[in-house]
């Protein structure tokens, strides 16, 4: 079984930055066979990719919102990724989930090719 676990989300204010995490854990999780992902979901909108990583060479695809402001990164020791978010806005107030994939060629921003999911951290931003 392969568990997917964010951490770090919280109420800040426009401007401010914050990391959210995610590890990965379980027997049968094979971290270096897995691109990462990030989407988030905002009440009565449906859910948008933020930021992918690749298991191969690490190359990173960012959602057009966000582009500039968030970075996304793994820790292969520690099967970790995380989401750096610089000069945060109102607009990126969501539940932001992680997930895993098998690794592949085709874009990170395709959400219905990820295996797992996290159950998400809430992320809040006032102006």
């Amino acid at each position: 079984q392969v568990s997917l676990v964010e951490s770090g989300g919280g109420l800040v204010q426009a401007g401010d930055s914050l990391r959210v995490s995610c590890e990965a854990t379980g027997r049968t999780f094979s971290w270096s066979r897995y691109d990462m992902g990030w989407f988030r979901q905002a009440p009565g909108k449906e859910r948008e990719f933020v930021a992918g990583i690749r298991a191969s060479d690490g190359n990173t695809d960012y959602g057009d919102s966000v582009k500039g402001r968030f970075t996304i990164s793994r820790d292969n020791a520690a099967n970790t990724v995380y989401l750096q978010m610089n000069r945060l806005k109102p607009e990126d107030t969501a539940v932001y989930h992680c997930a895993a994939r098998l690794k592949g060629l085709r874009g990170l921003n395709i959400g219905r090719l990820y295996n797992y999911w996290g159950q998400g951290t809430q992320v809040t931003v006032s102006s």
